[in-house]
């Protein structure tokens, strides 16, 4: 059994603390290191999906740039929680206005920006502009899209991509000699699955794993996660493609209740396990319309369980 303080401390712990640690950025780490080594840069915009390394990026800039200094020049808020204009006059105005100690510029780093409102990025662009000399400002979010022009043309942006399977293959073997556990190769793909390159719950549902036993496999990981098998998935969808409806469907109570799911976890499964069936490219496009369909009135509130019955009624004689 491997003994752990608390739970999710991994995610700080194998936190990267150098440019060369954090993997699978390789081409947006070679020019942030530049600007670092050129005791310069320019307001930086960081956009991709949830675990890729905007945060840790972040970090290892300021501390990179500050040294011991890097707390008293650094200025670190969650714009999901602190998203109004009342913060960007008050709290980022107040930092941005006085001069750095013992460096160029201070960095005031918004993460989650794409949570502000409309009226606080109007406000954010002008402090941008008006305090460039003693502040540079570094922006994390999810989506770019939702970001306004102004403040994307005021920046150098960078689109950080999902990790891949040998990035999460990479860490996890790192965390595995590290914490003497034994992880299988199935175990590693499942990991992928689930996180879809989210190193973050790579990290998390490895060292719940890891509570558990040191021997972490496939089916280790689908428990912690409550999550279905793709195994489950497609043959739950080949009972209905065989005509054996009344086994399919309670095969889907089964696991909707063994795993306490909800009909979107359902059918975001089955919409994905699709696509690796032994049928024809026609077939899986009209299963596909199908399970849009089926999601949609989901979404607006129908009963999970009849709209999933329905979605393996339509499968039935399906090849």
């Amino acid at each position: 059994m491997v003994e752990i303080v608390d739970i999710a401390i991994w995610t700080e712990k194998y936190r990267p603390k150098d440019f060369e640690d954090i993997v699978g950025q390789h081409e947006i780490l070679r020019r942030v290191k530049a600007f670092v080594q050129a005791k310069n840069m320019p307001h930086l915009l960081f956009a991709g999906p949830a675990g890729s390394g905007k945060t840790t990026l972040a970090l290892i800039v300021a501390k990179k740039l500050f040294g011991e200094q890097w707390h008293e020049n650094f200025l670190e808020l969650n714009a999901s929680d602190e998203r109004g204009i009342d913060v960007i006059r008050q709290k980022v105005k107040s930092f941005a206005r006085t001069k750095a100690f013992s460096a160029p510029f201070k960095i005031v780093f918004l993460d989650e920006a794409d949570n502000l409102t409309r009226d606080a990025q109007q406000a954010l662009r002008r402090t941008m502009e008006q305090f460039s000399n003693t502040c540079r400002f570094i922006l994390s979010c999810n989506y770019s899209s939702k970001i306004i022009e102004p403040i994307q043309s005021r920046c150098a942006v960078f689109r950080f991509r999902a990790r891949e399977e040998k990035d999460v293959s990479e860490v996890v073997n790192k965390i595995a000699k590290q914490e003497k556990l034994k992880v299988t190769p199935g175990a590693i793909t499942s990991l992928f699955d689930v996180s879809q390159g989210d190193l973050r719950k790579v990290m998390n549902v490895l060292q719940a794993c890891a509570t558990i036993s040191n021997h972490v496999d496939e089916k280790c990981i689908y428990e912690i996660v409550s999550e279905i098998r793709p195994q489950d998935i497609i043959q739950m969808m080949q009972l209905a493609f065989a005509g054996r409806f009344i086994e399919s469907r309670n095969f889907l109570l089964d696991m909707m209740i063994k795993h306490s799911l909800s009909g979107l976890d359902v059918i975001k499964s089955i919409q994905k396990e699709i696509w690796n069936l032994n049928i024809s490219e026609e077939t899986k496009v009209k299963l596909i319309e199908r399970c849009a369909e089926i999601e949609f009135r989901l979404v607006e509130g129908s009963d999970a369980f009849i709209q999933l019955e329905a979605l393996l009624a339509s499968f039935v004689g399906k090849k």
